[in-house]
């Protein structure tokens, strides 16, 4: 079974091993040069089903929770299992119970029990969420890690000017994100923002989402004395360096978690532009002999193995239904 995948960002990757590791002959191509360089370069590789229920459907759960597993299973090492820890300043109480009733999988902690998880916010927040069961990765490692696999599983990489012949492929997988918005149908591009920090002065253990009526913000530890900070959702498709604005509100949510971030670096701005349907949820959808694995919105990795999943058991139901015909006829 011979199949092209075009787009290299973490959908295409994920696609790309559930179908080599079933036997497929895999082609992947992307015009960057390198793979996972669109939209999965910024994200903030939190693998929180739980979290993420605040703000979207119970597919999101029901579809997340295989996540961790295959992530740990084709990444390994990669995956962090320290849960994810949800605060709000005192004057914000009422965003902590609003996102507790729209969530499962949580326990409430003290400010005694913060300082247990995370030394260095001792006395900043009195109350919060503890998600034990989540976790979290570097999505540039795991990008990486995952090319590497590919390769050596025998997956054909054509990226940057490497042309291939779309027509010499029988079986066809999209996954190219914001760039099908237009041609699928319902699919719209959703802008994120986000920054890097570095400083010494500080040091966390797991994805700390701090809860603000105006911009929620997440901030991931990545290797030591680095955090990403994040992100913005805009309902635009415009790319571009990140907005004053935006850069502003995501410095003053990271000073109010901790003042030693007044004194970090910004070592790094990013965008990208999100793929997203009316729903916010991830489609594969078969178009004119292609399959598309699109809409993942602000979770893609998240929700990309069990998409990937699923297009991989259509494309092989394809194939057995094909050879059954194929016998029949001869029969």
């Amino acid at each position: 079974m011979d199949v092209l995948i075009k787009g290299a960002g973490v959908a295409g990757l994920t696609v790309a091993l559930e179908l080599a590791r079933r036997g497929a002959r895999v082609t992947v191509c992307d015009p960057a040069h390198q793979p996972g360089r669109g939209a999965s370069w910024f994200a903030g590789g939190m693998l929180a089903p739980w979290c993420e229920r605040e703000s979207a459907e119970e597919a999101v759960l029901t579809l997340g929770q295989c996540a961790l597993d295959w992530w740990d299973e084709a990444t390994p090492g990669l995956v962090v299992r320290n849960g994810t820890l949800v605060v709000a300043q005192g004057r914000d109480k009422a965003e902590l119970s609003r996102f507790a009733s729209r969530t499962t999988g949580y326990r409430w902690v003290d400010e005694a029990e913060i300082a247990a998880l995370e030394p260095d916010l001792a006395g900043r927040f009195p109350i919060g969420l503890f998600f034990e069961g989540e976790g979290h990765l570097d999505p540039r490692a795991a990008l990486n890690a995952l090319h590497e696999r590919l390769v050596s599983l025998g997956v054909d990489f054509h990226l940057g000017a490497d042309v291939v012949d779309e027509k010499a492929f029988p079986h066809r997988v999209d996954c190219t994100g914001a760039a099908q918005a237009g041609g699928l149908a319902g699919l719209r591009g959703v802008r994120g923002e986000m920054l890097y920090l570095a400083t010494d002065e500080l040091a966390l253990s797991r994805p700390i989402r701090v809860l603000h009526p105006r911009i929620p913000l997440y901030i991931v530890p990545r290797d030591k004395g680095r955090f990403m900070v994040g992100a913005t959702m805009i309902e635009t498709q415009e790319s571009g360096p990140i907005t004053a604005r935006s850069m502003m509100e995501l410095l003053n949510a990271a000073y109010a978690l901790h003042p030693a971030f007044g004194e970090a670096q910004i070592i790094e701005t990013g965008t990208g532009i999100r793929p997203a349907f009316a729903d916010n949820l991830p489609r594969v959808v078969e178009k004119d002999g292609t399959l598309f694995v699109n809409g993942a919105h602000r979770h893609g990795f998240l929700l990309s193995p069990a998409m990937a999943q699923q297009a991989a058991g259509i494309l092989l139901s394809k194939e057995v239904s094909h050879e059954n015909s194929c016998q029949w006829a001869r029969a």
